[in-house]
């Protein structure tokens, strides 16, 4: 009763804001609003940003949520356990092979890595897809090349770091956690109803894959919709210039960028075009920690991690990948 009633309350809520939002769309008068009450410039900075990392953000969701669902209805248990080798260190290199040629970007990839846990997929295996598939994948390696022509180590170094750094990220892993799950149990999966409506579903398994991508999207879509509002909150007040002055310390240069890779929150197809207009002020160490650093952990994948991982799992991972990232460009760069 107590269930219905929520659910209940959340439709009536959620027709209310789309009946705000076509009011508001069609008969609000903007200029006239903006002529009586001044809005500082910073705000209206805000709130570009805001829709274009929603904007940008929402057709790779879209794409997530769908390859979630079509690995809910079509993959089976059997299926994910048969290909995946049963030690745990051999284990993490068909991930990784798997991130090269799988075209998932960060904003998209946290429903995949859930649903294939579900399907049981090892915990630290799913982590290596999640850490390496954002960058090894030949769209990202494409944008990477037009955007560092003039030095293509920034493409090599980029591509290797993410290979190797994401098996030494799925190994920490497996050695803090094992197999365990570490996933949050949903509403849904609380009260017994996902192998309920799976029944219903299985008549027409098309029909039911659209009906998971609908039901995760709007799921996700708050997650998103919240990191990107934290995102462009820091884009919009950080002091980039006090940051910038640490740039050219060796040490601290790699550190600066992964906090940029992490608050500016971009998609890793169109990151590398960002961090080459950072050629001249940060080494290349410092770029390749940004190009490395932000596809595996940003603010809008961290707000979906929490979401649908347990708080301290996901708290050692950020110091996992933050760790291992800094060291290994750190070492990487002695050799360039």
């Amino acid at each position: 009763m107590k269930t219905t009633m929520l659910k209940q309350s959340k439709e009536i809520i959620g027709l209310v804001l789309v009946a705000l939002f076509i009011y508001f769309f069609i008969f609000w008068d903007y200029k006239q609003f903006q002529s009586e009450f001044s809005i500082p410039q910073q705000w209206l900075n805000l709130n570009t940003i805001f829709l274009s990392i929603v904007i940008e953000a929402i057709p790779f969701i879209l794409l997530g949520v769908f390859v979630s669902s079509l690995i809910q209805i079509f993959v089976s248990e059997e299926t994910v356990k048969k290909y995946i080798p049963k030690n745990a260190v051999i284990a993490v290199i068909p991930a990784a092979l798997l991130g090269a040629i799988f075209p998932v970007c960060e904003c998209a990839i946290v429903p995949v890595v859930r649903r294939l846990i579900k399907k049981g997929m090892p915990l630290h295996v799913a982590f290596v897809f999640l850490a390496c598939a954002p960058i090894l994948n030949p769209v990202v390696a494409a944008s990477t090349y037009f955007a560092f022509q003039s030095n293509p180590s920034i493409l090599v170094g980029r591509m290797g770091l993410a290979f190797v750094l994401s098996m030494i990220i799925g190994l920490v892993i497996f050695l803090f956690f094992k197999n365990s799950n570490q996933l949050k149990l949903t509403s849904e999966e609380l009260v017994g109803n996902e192998a309920q409506k799976q029944e219903t579903l299985q008549v027409n398994k098309w029909k039911a894959t659209f009906y998971h991508a609908s039901d995760e999207f709007f799921d996700m879509g708050k997650y998103l919709i919240l990191g990107a509002f934290i995102a462009s909150l820091f884009q919009t007040f950080l002091n980039r210039e006090v940051l910038l002055s640490l740039g050219s310390n060796e040490f601290s240069s790699p550190l600066v960028m992964m906090g940029f890779a992490f608050v500016l929150s971009l998609c890793s197809e169109a990151d590398a075009f960002v961090a080459a207009s950072f050629g001249t002020t940060f080494a290349p160490g410092a770029l390749l920690a940004f190009l490395v650093y932000g596809p595996m952990l940003d603010m809008k994948n961290t707000i979906l991690l929490f979401a649908y991982f347990r708080t301290k799992f996901v708290l050692c991972f950020i110091i996992i990948v933050t760790a291992i990232v800094y060291f290994g460009v750190i070492i990487y760069q002695q050799f360039i």
